[in-house]
């Protein structure tokens, strides 16, 4: 699950416009949108070859292949723009799905993918439609670079014309009977300051153009939609299906260590009584009241097992009741306000649940609360809970930890989990997931 960056804390003496020039970022998209340039060409040239032979020669059959190979070649195109826009402009997107995979051996196989992969054909397109894009954005940003750097720097190579043109400055116009120099000193001065405008509104065209750039890169060579769900899908699958193991040999642990270990010891405790009820039976009245004791806690574990895999006051009575029952297990005073319209989906219902039991075992064993407090509320077509405390603070979604595998198991479903805990100023747990209505 992907977490929303935290504030830039570096401190800057200049303002964003004034540093804006120097930036490693300005000169690396500069350096994208000029490479784009030579690139684009060879890119266009190469596919417009390619499928236009492959065109012609269609009539022969040997045209089949020359086009499946230009599209291949295409694709190739976008393994080289991926790592480009990667390396200049800080665009990480995953690359699409490899059109070979589980298609067989077959060339004929191998054609007809390549043929029938929609995103085959959205890299042609992308080396059909940058070059004129490229020829535009290289032109505007070259143009407001060289021109910007030059008259900013006037003053510093005025001195070239009188050396070695014998005029005075820079000639602004000039025909058979007039010419302009910019040689004087307000002349110079303005020309400089005209200059530096440039240099300072060149960055933000250069961004301007490289996030066109950045918009062709996602549209045309990142997966489509359609691949990335499938993609999302089964990999919320196979979270599903790891965790539902994960709990069934919870499940077993708990039975095996618990109730089931309690019910042997209760079985052999009742034979012994059994065997001493004729011999003294005062012995054996006190080992059947031990075994009557041992008998309440196993039906107290079995119960507590039950409310672990789904609690009967849920199924019953919904959300409102079932989480001020969890409600009063807590070791702080709880605040329990939920305001549904309707009892959402019984799947949506349990993972709520069990989301607000877990939030509130970490307030009792981490927090180190006062209070806290539980939100249920539905937004358009969403599942809100929101809980929060007064403690120290300083919870994070970290790799391996509980509140990680809560959010993908929130994930899987289409949820999102937000944290916020600033230190010393206590945590609220923020839970999106989508509402479905109950059958």
């Amino acid at each position: 699950m992907a977490l929303a960056y935290g504030p830039d804390t570096r401190r800057h003496h200049l303002p964003a416009v004034l540093r804006a020039p120097f930036e490693a970022r300005t000169w690396r998209e500069f350096g994208y949108l000029l490479l784009g340039l030579p690139l684009s060409l060879a890119y266009f040239t190469l596919a417009i070859t390619a499928m236009a032979v492959g065109a012609g020669l269609l009539v022969t059959f040997i045209g089949i292949p020359l086009l499946a190979a230009g599209l291949a070649m295409c694709r190739g195109f976008g393994v080289v723009e991926r790592a480009r826009a990667r390396a200049l402009l800080g665009l990480r997107i995953p690359s699409p799905t490899p059109v070979l995979a589980g298609s067989g051996k077959g060339t004929m196989k191998r054609t007809a993918a390549l043929f029938k992969s929609g995103e085959s054909w959205r890299h042609l397109l992308y080396a059909l439609l940058h070059m004129p894009w490229a020829v535009f954005a290289f032109s505007v940003a070259l143009s407001f670079w060289a021109y910007g750097w030059s008259f900013a720097t006037y003053p510093l190579w005025r001195w070239v014309f009188p050396v070695y043109a014998g005029t005075g400055g820079l000639q602004l116009y000039g025909d058979r009977d007039h010419a302009i120099y910019l040689d004087a000193p307000g002349e110079i001065a303005a020309t400089s300051l005209v200059g530096l405008a440039l240099v300072l509104i060149t960055p933000w065209v250069i961004r301007a153009l490289a996030m066109v750039d950045r918009g062709l890169v996602i549209g045309l060579l990142s997966p489509s939609r359609l691949a990335s769900r499938v993609s999302e899908l089964e990999s919320d699958r196979g979270l599903v299906v790891d965790t539902a193991a994960a709990d069934l040999r919870r499940i077993e642990r708990d039975l095996h260590d618990g109730a089931q270990a309690r019910l042997v010891a209760l079985a052999m405790d009742l034979g012994l009584a059994k065997e001493k009820l004729t011999e003294d039976p005062q012995a054996a009245a006190r080992m059947v009241d031990e075994a009557h004791g041992e008998v309440k806690i196993a039906l107290q574990e079995l119960r507590d097992l039950a409310r672990g895999i789904h609690p009967a006051v849920l199924t019953d009575r919904g959300l409102d009741a079932a989480l001020s029952a969890i409600a009063t297990r807590c070791t702080v005073p709880v605040t329990v306000d939920v305001d549904l319209p309707q009892r959402p989906a019984p799947a949506i219902e349990g993972i709520a649940y069990f989301t607000v039991s877990e939030l509130l075992q970490n307030i009792s064993k981490h927090a180190h609360a006062h209070t806290a407090t539980i939100d249920v509320w539905q937004v358009e077509n969403r599942l809100m809970l929101q809980v929060a405390d007064d403690g120290r603070g300083g919870a994070a979604i970290t790799a391996g930890g509980g509140l990680a595998g809560l959010a993908e198991r929130l994930d899987a479903v289409d949820g999102i989990l937000a944290v916020h805990s600033p230190l010393g100023e206590g945590t609220t747990v923020t839970a999106e997931l989508p509402w479905r209505v109950r059958n």
